[in-house]
């Protein structure tokens, strides 16, 4: 008696499976934009406000209203004769005086004050030499962000939701606690300019990265890199890279990817060669490296009128060449160490065989005489020719 067995194809079921998880996931985005983009959203967020004053005194009251009620429509005020005389400001020093912007600055600040979450009309955000950790939760509320300038600060991460900031065109994280940076930050396609220097511990980031295809300015200089990230060679339209201050030991040969590159810095890491590629690079204007080991450059780039290139040289300071003389002092007393005790090493290796030899021979000689002395006295006889 025979049995059908069924086969099955897994990869057919696995696929259909994986459209269901994709389509299942998309339903759940969708579901979210729309509860984010309702009326519902914007109620909790005015109740939480009413509840949120009825905590503050009078004065407080009215200061937080004053400052939630500014208009960002420039002041209508009639022309007077003085203003006639004075020059005129030009549309975009206007548009800088009425975009709204947001300060802190000095150590005293550990944490974003409370009442900032009712300002998510702000469009700039300008946080520096504060002891704040973290960004606050109602980050994602500030749709109109364009500009967040948070550096030398002590935060040591960066939260998923940063990717909703969709009109952030900079991000200045530069001098903090990073070690790595989320992938939902690629979600901000409308980023042009991005500084995670001087975080020490950032040694990469993600290949989401890759979606900012609007991004001209990159500096990731000062911290871990071994080599150029992935997603680096992907953001096409890139003018300016800064890797100084690595631990590069060379570069890809297909940095001509970047055809839009004009200002390329890798100094101060340990790069002994520039890959040819660079001369492929039609904008190419500025390259900065360190000269110290480097020993072999394409002529097309550092001959080349159109390419401004700089070597940079150590130059140590006083101190430097202090301890730099100290330490060669120590290796030789540390040499002529070694080589004395090689020297009496060598000395007592002698020494023993010598002895070794004058024993064998002395007992070999006993075994013919027919007294045996009781002691006998080492007489040791140095001849200077």
């Amino acid at each position: 008696m025979g049995l059908d067995v069924p086969v099955y194809d897994l990869s057919v079921i696995r696929g259909l499976w994986e459209v269901r998880v994709k389509k299942h996931r998309q339903k759940q985005k969708k579901e979210q934009e729309r509860k984010e983009k309702s009326a519902l959203t914007r109620i909790d967020q005015e109740w939480q406000y009413r509840i949120y004053c009825k905590s503050l005194k009078s004065s407080e009251r009215n200061l937080l209203h004053h400052y939630l009620e500014r208009s960002t429509l420039p002041d209508i005020r009639p022309n007077t004769e003085s203003d006639q005389h004075q020059d005129q400001v030009s549309l975009e020093d206007q548009k800088d005086q009425n975009r709204l912007i947001f300060r802190l600055d000095g150590d005293g600040f550990m944490d974003f004050p409370r009442e900032l979450q009712w300002m998510s009309y702000l469009e700039e955000w300008h946080v520096r030499g504060t002891r704040i950790r973290q960004l606050p939760n109602f980050l994602p509320l500030f749709t109109q962000l364009t500009v967040l300038q948070i550096p030398k600060n002590c935060i040591s991460e960066l939260p998923p939701e940063i990717g909703k900031l969709t009109a952030l065109r900079e991000l200045n994280v530069s001098y903090n606690r990073l070690s790595k940076v989320p992938p939902e930050l690629g979600d901000c396609e409308n980023l042009e300019k991005l500084e995670l220097a001087g975080n020490h511990n950032l040694s990469e980031l993600p290949f989401e990265l890759s979606g900012l295809k609007r991004l001209l300015h990159l500096d990731i200089a000062e911290n871990r890199f071994i080599s150029i990230p992935i997603c680096a060679l992907r953001m096409f339209s890139l003018q300016l890279l800064d890797l100084s201050s690595n631990q590069l030991s060379d570069l890809p040969q297909d940095m001509d990817r970047l055809d839009q590159l004009v200002t390329l810095l890798v100094h101060k890491n340990h790069l002994t060669y520039l890959p040819h590629c660079l001369a492929n690079i039609p904008t190419l204007k500025m390259v900065v490296v360190s000269g110290d080991e480097l020993t072999c450059v394409p002529t097309r780039v550092c001959s080349n009128p159109d390419i401004k290139f700089i070597r940079l040289y150590e130059n140590p300071t006083i101190e430097e060449k202090r301890k730099k003389k100290k330490k060669k002092k120590e290796e030789e007393e540390k040499k002529k160490e070694e080589k004395r005790r090689r020297w009496r090493q060598q000395k007592e290796e002698k020494k023993d065989g010598r002895e070794k030899e004058f024993m064998e021979a002395y007992i070999s000689s006993l075994k013919d005489r027919d007294a045996v002395p009781y002691s006998t006295t080492k007489v040791s006889i140095s001849c200077q020719l």
